[in-house]
């Protein structure tokens, strides 16, 4: 499923966030060290090889709400954004800090001047966000961008999964009305 906003084309699609070789940058949901973990942090790892673990290293460690950015590595992109999202029920304001890792990811991306974004939906795996709640504050804070992007011509949310994909795509056709 994908709509037009403001010049900018959203997505949203079912499949892995490391074979998105037509984006120039990914988003890592990454951990607060931005070390190998499990989930999208691991599969980011693995395919990127072991540069970017050293790469990041410097970087960490990382709080909630916050994105920082590297090469892409053995990936077939440019560049990785680093975000790490809140742990459901600990890190607060919740909501908050989530639409904070895709305002700073679109900053850096912006300043990079990077055209094309894949996004993972932060947060709702091992850290415990609520699906539909996790769409509605991605789709809605990235939605709310748009008018402000110069750089970013696309952006697209690669999902893991029936409920994560149909969760997205919701949001994006109430968009689309």
């Amino acid at each position: 499923m994908q709509i037009q906003l403001n010049g900018v084309l959203l997505e949203a699609v079912a499949g892995d966030i490391t074979k998105q070789p037509d984006c120039s940058a990914i988003v890592n949901a990454a951990n607060a060290q931005l070390t190998t973990g499990s989930g999208v942090a691991g599969a980011i790892h693995r395919a990127a090889g072991p540069g970017l673990e050293t790469e990041c290293r410097p970087l960490a460690p990382i709080q909630p709400g916050q994105a920082v950015i590297t090469g892409g590595h053995n990936l077939p992109n440019r560049y990785v954004i680093h975000c790490l999202g809140p742990v459901y029920g600990r890190d607060e304001p919740a909501a908050t800090l989530l639409a904070d890792c895709y305002r700073n990811a679109l900053a850096l991306a912006e300043r990079h001047g990077i055209d094309s974004i894949a996004f993972p939906a932060i947060s709702t795996g091992i850290f415990g966000y609520p699906l539909a709640e996790a769409a509605e504050i991605s789709v809605r804070t990235v939605a709310a961008a748009t008018d402000k992007l110069t750089a970013v011509k696309r952006i697209r949310f690669v999902l893991f999964g029936d409920d994560a994909l149909a969760a997205f795509q919701a949001q994006l056709q109430q968009l689309g009305i």
